[in-house]
């Protein structure tokens, strides 16, 4: 079985690149794809660039050309719930598109036409999997679940991050997971979105991205690896 593993940014992949025995690497659609494995797990793991199309199109690739059994989305995002702290980790429940708007139409904000979900559901087995792995992360790290809200935008404004908390209820907010969750949807795949909280997407965001998501990192890439060691 071949775990596909997605980050957004070289530096949400490289911690995981790092651990790869009998690396081999295959690039595709601009992307580089690795392959190998992690704690004698058979991996293929892709940096997929920032946004929902790049993450669709990695994900993609991952099941047709990979074959990947199952995708897992690492990364870091915004914190939206009050309970979700700067370090805090949060494990999709399901995925849901921001930004998908046909309100015009007469739709809630986020629903896609004709489709059966606009809410995405992750892998309960690989739910309940990663919250069991919660003791590898450092004090005071609280592991939370619930629902990923992505969108084509970086969240930095508390009246855009509270109108996500109303609207949608998300715990946080990134640009990627629900394209990865549509994606394994629609290929009928079990996924999971695994994200470390780097900022507060309020106005202290661009403040607190960069000072916070080295930690965020470490913080999220723990949880992973004692992941992959259980399944």
């Amino acid at each position: 079985m071949t775990i596909g593993i997605i980050g957004a940014m070289e530096e949400e992949v490289e911690g995981l690149a790092e651990k790869l025995e009998g690396r081999q690497e295959e690039v595709c659609a601009g992307m580089r794809f690795l392959t190998g494995r992690i704690a004698g797990k058979e991996v293929a793991l892709v940096c997929s660039g920032i946004g929902k199309v790049n993450a669709a199109v990695a994900a993609s690739i991952l099941i047709e050309r990979f074959h990947a059994a199952c995708i897992l989305n690492t990364g870091i995002a915004g914190g939206i719930a009050p309970e979700v702290k700067l370090g805090d980790i949060v494990l999709s429940t399901d995925c849901l598109e921001h930004d998908f708007d046909v309100t015009a139409f007469g739709y809630e904000k986020g629903v896609i036409p004709r489709m059966k979900t606009s809410a995405f559901p992750a892998d309960q087995k690989l739910l309940e999997l990663a919250k069991s792995c919660e003791e590898e992360l450092s004090a005071g790290v609280t592991v939370h679940t619930g629902r990923v809200v992505s969108g084509d935008l970086f969240v930095a404004s508390r009246e855009k991050k509270e109108e996500l908390y109303r609207d949608f209820h998300g715990s946080c907010c990134e640009m990627e997971g629900a394209a990865i969750a549509h994606t394994a949807y629609l290929y009928g795949l079990p996924y999971l979105v695994i994200r470390a909280i780097s900022d507060q997407a309020d106005m202290k965001a661009v403040e607190n991205y960069p000072a916070f998501t080295e930690q965020a990192i470490r913080n999220f890439l723990a949880l992973t690896l004692r992941m992959l060691e259980a399944l």
